[in-house]
């Protein structure tokens, strides 16, 4: 076999088992998380947890607060222009069969007519928690575990598969490191 056709190979697998474990959540019995899940990832929606955060950080945290705050949306910036403009259009991935997979309609949330992969909302979130956590170190973890319910959140109203939002999370984590990089570097000059 060759390297591509084991690479399609290896591709087919991982989207089957990603349509596996989108079909395991959707049938999973979870009432008492389906509202504050469903809540969470329509607040999320154009980065507002994030820009929350921020508007906090930059109005109780002093200089630091505010310097956290801009590096936490620049990050989302950075990530969100990338994404939205090179990569989603390229991958070209469906969105998941929602009725199909019975998710409950208690989950649902509007479904995005963008691209499936990578996911946005997770990419979104975790740039923010790396751009705070370079200036705030004390926020990565509840920054994080924000970032994490964020994302997860995407799978349980089923707009994403578990693939979309694990790349996602990864783009935001490598494109908030970037853009530290870059704005500790325009900041030395």
């Amino acid at each position: 076999m060759t390297l591509i056709g084991k690479a399609k190979q290896v591709l087919g697998e991982l989207d089957k088992l990603d349509q596996k474990v989108y079909a395991a959540v959707a049938t999973s019995p979870t009432p008492s998380l389906d509202t504050a899940l469903r809540r969470l990832s329509d607040v999320a929606n154009y980065s507002r947890v994030s820009g929350g955060v921020a508007i906090g950080l930059a109005a109780a945290g002093g200089s630091r607060g505010r310097k956290a705050a801009f590096r936490g949306m620049a990050s989302v910036a950075v990530t969100s222009a990338v994404l939205n403009a090179f990569v989603k259009p390229v991958a070209h991935r469906a969105r998941p069969d929602r009725d199909g997979a019975a998710v409950p309609e208690a989950r649902h949330v509007r479904m995005p007519k963008s691209h499936s992969f990578p996911s946005g909302h997770s990419a979104s979130a975790f740039a923010f928690a790396v751009g705070v956590g370079n200036v705030l170190p004390w926020s990565i973890p509840p920054l994080t575990l924000l970032a994490a319910a964020v994302a997860y959140s995407r799978i349980h109203t089923g707009v994403h598969y578990p693939g979309d939002v694990v790349i996602g999370s990864l783009s935001g984590v490598i494109i908030g490191e970037a853009t530290n990089t870059f704005l500790d570097r325009l900041s030395q000059s």
